[in-house]
């Protein structure tokens, strides 16, 4: 369980890095450049301020630009256009378990469009919900009394949750996720070693366990054998290649501004 709350926490720091190195403003910022992390602060705050967290609920499942009229960009890139076309925000937010599609004007800090979604599934999972559901077994009893029944050990286990589909139904009034575990004990390659058997399914408004199954009990596969990583493997299965390098002693043959190359 603590394993999976670290690889979340580098996840979540590996794409706040990517934003922020990817997301900076060229010379003369393109209409279609990405939102820059300052921009997803701002989004954050038009949203809050309309929506205040004291006594709304509030999730951000996707945050993007939204893109401008096409006749706007070829306006701007003919020179025809005075301005570049005003920066806006498509956001997907669940908000008191609603979820709402936003469009948001930056520059003018506001919301300018905000429509409740009737359609069919839901956003992607968010890591925050993730965890918790993740979580919720290891203080379950008859999970807990399932995995001790097969001899292993708890503190091995690291369970994950998977969206469960949709197979046609007319409407789904909850958003439920299968959380699946996984052993360690002597592997790093965790999905190697399935638990299998046993079911646990998660209603993520309520982050409450809606139902458990333990249906049989499968031998776990053994830890030998699994670890894939390039130092614990010997030949002919180890490092074979020799180094390489290649260089430009001139330098790059092309240039790069912000997002333009």
């Amino acid at each position: 369980m603590s394993s999976l709350a670290s690889m979340a926490s580098v996840s979540k720091s590996l794409i706040f890095f990517l934003l922020s190195t990817l997301s900076i403003f060229p010379t003369h910022p393109h209409p279609l450049d990405p939102l820059t992390p300052a921009e997803f602060t701002k989004v954050q705050s038009i949203v809050n301020n309309s929506y205040p967290t004291s006594n709304h609920s509030v999730a951000f499942h996707y945050v993007g630009l939204e893109e401008p009229d096409k006749t706007a960009i070829l306006s701007w890139l003919e020179g025809s256009a005075t301005k570049t076309p005003p920066r806006q925000a498509f956001i997907i937010a669940r908000i008191n378990q609603i979820t709402h599609e936003i469009i948001a004007d930056l520059p003018g800090h506001k919301i300018i469009s905000d429509e409740v979604y009737g359609g069919y599934g839901y956003p992607v999972l968010t890591f925050e919900e993730q965890i918790a559901a993740n979580a919720l077994p290891f203080k379950y009893t008859p999970f807990l009394e399932s995995i001790r029944k097969r001899g292993l050990k708890v503190e091995e286990v690291v369970c994950t949750s998977f969206a469960i589909g949709w197979y046609g139904e007319q409407r789904r009034n909850r958003r439920v996720v299968r959380v699946l575990c996984n052993y360690l004990d002597g592997s790093v390659n965790l999905y190697m070693r399935p638990i299998e058997g046993i079911t646990v399914t998660v209603d993520l408004e309520e982050m409450k366990i809606l139902g458990f199954v333990d249906r049989s009990t499968v031998p776990v596969p053994k830890a030998d054998g699994t670890d894939y990583r390039e130092s614990s493997q010997e030949l002919p299965f180890g490092s074979l290649l020799k180094g390489i390098s290649i260089r430009q002693s001139d330098g790059p043959t092309f240039t790069i501004d912000g997002h333009t190359i």
